[in-house]
């Protein structure tokens, strides 16, 4: 790795630890085997590793994944696009949320029953906007004591680890 940032050896061969930290700005070139297998988030940081010292850069992904399938959309999402936010939002809508008020990382095991966070974005921002006016008007809930024994059990509650403090 020291001789290939230095210059000395032209084509590295490597693993993903490349995608952690590691920046050679002379890196100008890049080919993903079995792209499919990586996620978005994976594929644009890896992309990200070239063309860093002011020359283009050239990241082929190869596949063999189906057309139409999550992979092949996975890697169109990275290949149309080069804004993170919008590539997470792609990575978002396949492995969904996971659990907002827990320690899973895909949305296959979820606190969310009825809600989606993309798809009931305005519906999630609009309950926040009630809860605050609510909660200036009545901060211990005494107008609502379902809703106060509610807070209070999720308060108590392992759970309760993963809310927001501020």
């Amino acid at each position: 790795m020291r001789a290939f940032a230095a210059g000395e050896v032209d084509v590295l061969v490597s693993t993903t630890v490349i995608e952690v930290g590691v920046d050679v700005a002379n890196a100008t070139a890049m080919v993903l085997l079995d792209a499919d297998r990586f996620g978005v988030s994976q594929l644009h940081q890896l992309r990200g590793r070239v063309g860093r010292g002011g020359l283009p850069g050239l990241c082929l992904l190869v596949t063999h994944a189906e057309v139409g399938s999550d992979a092949r959309e996975r890697l169109a999402a990275v290949e149309a696009s080069t804004d993170g936010f919008e590539l997470s939002k792609v990575d978002l809508a396949q492995r969904r949320e996971g659990d907002v008020l827990g320690a899973g990382q895909s949305g296959f095991r979820t606190s969310l029953v009825h809600l989606r966070v993309l798809r009931d974005e305005k519906t999630i921002l609009d309950a926040r906007k009630a809860a605050d006016s609510l909660l200036a008007t009545d901060p211990e809930l005494d107008g609502e004591p379902g809703l106060r024994a509610a807070v209070r059990a999720l308060e108590t509650s392992e759970q309760s680890q993963f809310l927001e403090r501020s």
